[in-house]
Order: C-alpha cells, then structure tokens, then sequence
C-alpha cells in the first residue's frame, strides 16, 4: 500500500523511518511546509517528494498520516476525509472540544477510519495490565498511580502553543487509564506548581502537576507529570487491586534509584519517549497498515482521543479554579 505522511519534523521523521521498514507499506510520500526537512526524510526513505497537499493527496494513495502541528491536525484530518482516505493522526484531532465536535460531525456525514496516535495502548507492559484488569487475576481495581516525568523541558517556545501540561503531557496518562480499566472518568481534581524556568508560569503553564482522577465504577487515579526528571525518561503505571498490583514500565531502564541501595535496576535509563516506546511506534503504524487493509477497526478512535481531551480540559479548569470538576463522558 501506499501512505502518504504529512510533516517531516522529529516524529514525523521518526514515523517515516517506521513506515518505510514496515513490509504492508510498498510507497511513500511526504509533504511538509518546511522542503527541505521534506526532500531530506524522502531521500532518507526513500520516499517521494510532494510539494503541496494537493500533490500528496493526488499520488495514488491509500492512508494519509498526520505528524504535523496541533493547529493543523483538524483540517488536515478533513482533507484526508474528503480524498476518502483512513487517516492515522498524532493527538489531539483538534485543539479543543469544539473544533474536535466538528471533525467527528464531519466524519459521521462521511465516514472514513481515523486513527489517533496514542501510543502507550500498543505497549507491552500496559497491554499486560489491561489483560489483568480484564480478567480479574488483580481482583476488583482500587486505585491506579501513572507516572509522566521528561528528563528536561521542551523548547520555551513550544510551550505557549502546547494546550498546557494536561493536554500536551497527562492526556497520555488519562487515555490510558480509561482504555486500561475500560471504565470513564467522571471527576477531575488538579493542581501544579512551576518550580524551574520562568517560560512555563509566563505562558500560563506549569513545570509539574498532579491530576486525580475519580472513575465511574469509584476507581481512584493519581496522574503526576513533570518536566523535570534529570535521570532519563519515566512514564510508569501501577494498577492496584484486592488481589495484588501490577506495574508497567518497571523495567531495568526505568530512571530509579533505590534508598535502599538495591542494585536494580541497573540499565542504562531511557533518553526520551521515542525510545522507550519505539517497538511500541512500531506497532501503533502496523495497526493502522491494517485498518487502512480494512482488516481492523481504528484501534484509537476520534471519541476516544475527544474523552482524554474532555479530561485534560477539566484538569486545567481544575487547576485554574481549584476545585474539583465533573466531566460528562461524551458531553
């Protein structure tokens, strides 16, 4: 099949890489505003080059993923609708509920698949505590503790058009929770603090936070996220049951030490999320090659990226006011 990929940036490069090795994917074309970054990934990968979207969207092609800025993700999902083409994208599907409101309606009047890039639901280690929440081997499920932590904090640039920590950050952690537990999130409480550089208060944001989340059968979730994590890259799950607690992401990278003085782990920390999730990337843009075959549906749907968003949205509202907020699953 043929996939066209529009944005050549550090994900974007990273997902053509991907693509290109994956053996469904017979052709590729790439398209960024930016042409050099783009003729430099297609040379890469052996890909062709298109120079506007049009030309991309033209090349004969079978799916269309989406690795381009957030302020493009809705239009450029509505111009893969209307070329009739499945459509992998990076989250959000749009900025806020109402602009994602939109796209899904659009969508709903002519259906293609969408699949938005949540990645942690392709990762081994979650896949195994969604399989033990499932089948009861942890009892009934009381409480889950996520864990986001990057090792040092984006550009100062990138923050003020980021949504903020809880949309850019914990929605990962609140995504994962709801695909876990397979239960909705009803309540949100939230709090931060900025404890490092100036740019994250300046731009309205915060450097560290701490979102508790309530769910609908009485589970409670603690989600904490920061910027700051100078031993490596740190994104953990505990799930905590009657009968006993599982982890993922406790492996001999993760950037732990013990007070203790215990030798593990001893592996050599992870630098960044590409590499703590890369064979999860990978299995991410197989499922859509599949989805795109129509031998699946979208394992990642647009309802399903608007429910993490609708809570990352009550988290900064939470924030702001500091008080507890309802979230109304699908509302």
């Amino acid at each position: 099949m043929r996939i066209g990929l529009i944005g050549t940036g550090r994900i974007g490069a990273f997902h053509a890489a991907t693509l290109a090795d994956l053996p469904a994917v017979t052709g590729m074309v790439v398209h960024d505003a930016d042409e050099r970054s783009a003729r430099s990934v297609a040379e890469q990968t052996g890909a062709e080059y298109a120079g506007d979207l049009d030309g991309l969207l033209g090349a004969g092609l079978d799916g269309v993923v989406i690795a381009a800025p957030t302020s493009f993700h809705a239009e450029l999902i509505l111009a893969g609708r209307k070329a009739g083409l499945p459509t992998f994208c990076e989250k959000p599907v749009a900025g806020t509920l109402e602009e994602t409101d939109a796209v899904l309606a659009a969508l709903e009047e002519a259906p293609v698949p969408l699949q938005i890039g949540f990645q942690r639901r392709f990762d081994a280690g979650y896949q195994e505590v969604r399989a033990a929440i499932t089948d009861g081997r942890l009892g009934w499920t009381h409480t889950l503790r996520a864990v986001t932590a990057d090792p040092t904090p984006p550009h100062p640039g990138y923050i003020p058009a980021s949504g903020g920590i809880f949309r850019d950050c914990s929605v990962h952690d609140y995504d994962i929770i709801r695909w876990v537990t397979g239960r909705e999130v009803t309540e949100v409480y939230a709090t931060g603090a900025n404890r490092g550089e100036d740019f994250f208060a300046a731009a309205g944001d915060v450097d560290t936070a701490i979102t508790l989340l309530t769910l609908d059968d009485g589970t409670l979730a603690s989600c904490t996220a920061t910027r700051y994590n100078g031993a490596g890259y740190d994104v953990r799950l505990e799930a905590c049951g009657s009968k006993g607690t599982l982890a993922a992401g406790l492996t001999d990278q993760a950037p732990l030490t013990s007070a203790e003085g215990a030798s593990w782990p001893t592996g050599t920390p992870y630098g960044g999320f590409m590499e703590r999730f890369q064979d999860a990337y990978r299995a991410e843009l197989t499922a859509f090659t599949e989805v795109v075959a129509g031998l699946r549906p979208s394992p990642c749907t647009g309802q399903d990226a608007r429910a993490a968003l609708a809570v990352a949205e009550a988290a900064t509202r939470s924030r702001t006011e500091g008080r507890p907020v309802r979230v109304t699953p699908g509302g």
